[in-house]
């Protein structure tokens, strides 16, 4: 368009040049070889001006059309990168539910609609071309998906790219943006649930039906089993700390969690719940949910510290605080730990009524002395097996201990900063040395606190 812009600007100057050449001739322009010398002289030296004066004026039409061109060229690329572009793709299966998340620079507005017989989820991003991120997409979907079997992406018309979810059953979608946090751009996300929720109590039933009889002693200890939750901090987007070599927090916690929740079932009287048994991200509020639905007895949620200075070390274990922190370091930890949902990515447009009560501002302090007594058995464990980073539970507002029956506590392992503590935490050995340590501080609570007939948390 512009070169065309040119061309006629072009041929106008020429134009114009023509009509300034042939313009004005009166009796001394026509003079011809009758006129005197003087005459003809003033003749040609008046045209040779006027051509002078012309081709100026072509040259500056023509500078003036070249810099149109020149800077319509910027402007028409502006448009072009004006496109979204996804930079990455990640998607989390899981039985709680799958992620599927598309990275960008700028945010992406999109249109969400489902496809019947069979069933299909289809996702037009608009203003967005089809790169090499979308088209690597399908090659990330697991076998194992619960929810996904296929994935297709490609361009459907000019501007829209279309992403096509084939579906392994009825799903609950949900979509919704997240705006750039820490090493996150602008976030479209897809979360598909099950069309009826899970329930925790009753896949603990199941498992518990699936586990081969535990002879009991003669006399049991006592009146029912005691069931811990176990919560692996982070998870999915949220990767927690890095440490120098490249481990993940994320992934540390998780692995120790299995491992002690490995241990506690294989005690007569007590049983293990995971918040999340792969890698995906759990809501703090679903946390904490997951344990009052389930009729936890105790909340243990498994972290690994990190500080700016590599030297800190120790294990820590805290509590809740329902005013202010013990320390400023604990202050801090916490506030970090409560802005997970922002990295996990959580769609704060989904309100429930259950989840809300479980954020109550505490007035049962009883609950928070008992974490308190967990805590110390834990941390005294702990001293058997790691150098403690503080000789006392501390106490903050974490999020995630805000359960107002369930005696809670937060266990910083080691330090993943330290990168001597990162080697050890990647050590199977010192990895079930500390949930064997976690395990004894439990079972030492519970020897002095054990649980009720009826599965009421505080004792």
């Amino acid at each position: 368009m512009a070169e065309l812009w040119l061309s006629r600007i072009l041929q106008s100057g020429i134009t114009l040049y023509r009509g300034m050449a042939g313009a004005g001739r009166g009796p001394d322009r026509a003079a011809g070889p009758g006129y005197p010398a003087a005459i003809r002289r003033r003749s040609e030296v008046g045209d040779a001006r006027r051509a002078l004066a012309a081709g100026r004026g072509l040259a500056g039409i023509a500078l003036v059309a070249l810099g149109f061109v020149l800077g319509a060229q910027p402007a028409q690329a502006q448009i072009a990168s004006a496109q979204a572009q996804i930079l990455s793709t990640r998607i989390w299966p899981a039985k709680d539910y799958t992620r599927v998340t598309l990275e960008s620079k700028t945010e992406v507005k999109f249109q969400l609609f489902s496809v019947k017989d069979p069933e299909r989820l289809v996702l037009d991003l608009e203003g967005v071309e089809f790169g090499p991120a979308l088209a690597e997409l399908h090659g990330k979907v697991a076998t194992g998906d619960p929810y996904i079997d296929k994935l297709r992406a490609g361009r459907n018309r000019p501007g829209v790219t279309r992403l096509v979810l084939d579906l392994k059953t009825e799903v609950r979608p949900q979509v919704f943006t997240l705006k750039p946090v820490g090493e996150y751009g602008h976030r479209l996300v897809i979360d598909l649930y099950p069309v009826v929720p899970l329930d925790p109590l009753a896949a603990l039933i199941e498992a518990d039906r699936r586990l081969p009889p535990t002879p009991l002693p003669d006399k049991p200890r006592v009146a029912r089993m005691a069931t811990i939750v176990i919560d692996p901090g982070h998870g999915g987007e949220d990767p927690g700390a890095r440490g120098r070599y490249g481990s993940l927090e994320k992934d540390i916690n998780l692995t120790i969690a299995k491992r002690l929740k490995g241990l506690i079932d294989a005690e007569p009287e007590m049983r293990a719940v995971l918040t999340r048994d792969a890698d995906f991200y759990v809501p703090l509020q679903v946390r904490v949910d997951k344990a009052r639905r389930v009729k936890a007895d105790l909340f243990v949620s498994v972290h690994a510290d990190a500080f700016i200075r590599p030297h800190a070390r120790g294990s820590s274990v805290f509590a809740l605080s329902e005013r202010r922190a013990t320390s400023e370091a604990a202050r801090w930890l916490a506030k970090k730990e409560n802005e997970a949902d922002l990295v996990g990515g959580v769609n704060i447009d989904v309100k429930d009524k259950y989840l809300a009560q479980t954020l109550l501002d505490l007035s049962q302090t009883a609950t928070i002395d008992y974490s308190l007594r967990l805590g110390h058995a834990v941390l005294g464990a702990l001293g058997q097996v790691n150098t403690l980073h503080k000789a006392q539970v501390e106490q903050a507002s974490f999020a995630v201990l805000k359960s107002p029956d369930v005696p809670s506590i937060l266990v910083e392992t080691a330090f993943i900063s330290n990168p001597d503590e990162e080697k050890r935490l990647n050590d199977e050995v010192y990895q079930d040395q500390l949930a064997r340590a976690i395990l004894s501080g439990i079972k030492r609570y519970l020897d002095r606190h054990p649980p009720r007939p009826s599965p009421v948390a505080l004792n």
